[in-house]
C-alpha cells in the first residue's frame, strides 16, 4: 500500500476527477458532505472551508494505491476501514471527507478527497505528511496481511514525466546492465543501448572518484538519487563482485579434465579485457581494476604453474 498525498484549492477539481470515471468510479463513503449532485458535493466542501478564507489551499487529495496481488483482498468494506485507519493514524479528524473507488486499472486503489479546515474552521496540520504517511502505509500494510512491494517495484513507470520518468529508466536500465558488467566498460556499453551515459565525480582536482552521474535526455541525476544502491561506491562493489566471480569459474573449468588449455586461455582473455585502465572517452581511473589487476594476473600464472606441473608429472 502506497499513498500520493496532493494539496490543492480547487474542490471541484478533486471531487470532479474522482467522480468523473462514470460507471468505473464507486463512491463509498462520504463524512459531512452530500454525494450528489457532485454540486452540491462541491458546495459542501467549499462551504466549510470558507470558514478559514486565508487558507489558500484547503484540499487534500490522497490516493490509496494497492499491489494488484491484493486484488481478491479488497472488498469495499475492507478498503473503507483501511482508509477510515489511515485518517486516524495521520491525524486527520473532525473534517469532512469522500472516499471514492475506481475501477480503471489493474490494481485496487481509492481516492479521498479531505477538507484540510476541520469542523470547527481550524486549520488540520499537514506538517512532515510525506514521511508519516510513508510509516502508516506501512503500519496498515503489514497489519492487514497486504503485499509489500520491495524497492521500486510497486511504482506505476506509465503514469510518470519527466524527471520522475527518466530517474526511473535510469534505475530499470542499471538493474538489467550492472549484473552484466565485469568492468566499467562492460557498464557503460550496456546503459549506452536504452541511451544511457554517466561521468564520475572527483573530490576537487584529484582522481579520488566520489559520485557518478547519469544522464537521459538532458537530465542528470546522481546516482544515490537515482537510488541507494546505485552510488558510485554500491555500483563498484557489485562489478568487482561480477569480476571474481567470473574469475572463480575460470579456475573451476581449469580443475576439469581436458580443460586446462582453454581455460587457461579463457583466464587469459578475461584478463586482457580487465586491462583496460581508463573509461572510454574519459581520462577518470578505473578504481575497480586497478584493485585487482594483479591479483588477477597472479591467479592466471598460478593456473599455467599447476598445468605444467601436471603434465611433468
Amino acid at each position: 500500500m502506497t499513498a500520493k498525498i496532493v494539496k490543492g484549492s480547487s474542490f471541484s477539481g478533486a471531487v470532479g476527477y474522482m467522480l468523473s470515471k462514470k460507471e468505473k468510479a464507486e463512491i463509498l463513503k462520504a463524512e459531512g458532505v452530500r454525494t450528489e449532485p457532485k454540486e452540491l458535493t462541491v458546495k459542501s466542501f467549499e462551504l466549510q472551508a470558507s470558514m478559514n478564507p486565508n487558507i489558500k489551499k484547503p484540499v487534500w487529495h490522497i490516493s490509496l494505491n494497492f499491489s494488484e496481488k491484493d486484488k481478491d483482498k479488497l472488498s469495499n468494506e475492507k478498503m473503507i476501514k483501511i482508509a477510515e485507519a489511515y485518517l486516524q493514524k495521520m491525524n486527520i479528524k473532525n473534517t469532512q471527507y469522500l472516499i471514492v473507488r475506481h475501477h480503471d486499472r489493474q490494481h485496487p486503489h481509492i481516492h479521498l478527497c479531505i477538507n484540510r479546515i476541520d469542523n470547527n474552521g481550524k486549520l488540520i496540520s499537514d506538517k512532515n505528511e510525506k514521511y508519516r504517511s510513508t510509516k502508516v502505509c506501512r503500519e496498515l500494510t503489514e497489519k492487514h496481511g497486504l503485499y509489500i512491494a520491495l524497492g521500486k517495484e510497486n511504482v506505476n513507470r506509465e503514469r510518470l514525466i519527466g524527471y520522475d520518468k527518466t530517474k526511473y529508466e535510469i534505475y530499470d536500465a542499471l538493474k538489467q546492465a550492472i549484473p552484466k558488467s565485469k568492468t566499467w566498460n562492460d557498464l557503460e556499453k550496456q546503459l549506452k543501448k536504452s541511451g544511457i551515459t554517466f561521468q564520475f565525480k572527483t573530490a576537487g582536482k584529484t582522481a579520488n572518484i566520489q559520485g557518478i552521474i547519469f544522464e537521459k535526455d538532458g537530465i542528470k541525476i546522481n546516482g544515490s538519487k537515482v537510488d541507494r544502491e546505485c552510488s558510485y561506491s554500491k555500483i563498484d562493489s557489485e562489478i568487482k563482485s561480477n569480476a571474481f566471480q567470473a574469475l572463480r569459474e575460470v579456475e573451476r573449468q581449469s580443475q576439469q579434465t581436458g580443460l586446462a588449455e582453454s581455460a587457461v586461455e579463457t583466464l587469459t582473455s578475461l584478463i586482457a579485457q580487465l586491462s583496460i585502465f581508463t573509461m572510454p572517452n574519459s581520462s577518470h581511473y578505473d578504481a575497480t581494476l586497478a584493485e585487482y589487476i594483479q591479483a588477477l594476473k597472479a591467479r592466471k600464472w598460478g593456473v599455467k604453474n599447476k598445468i605444467r606441473i601436471h603434465r611433468i608429472r
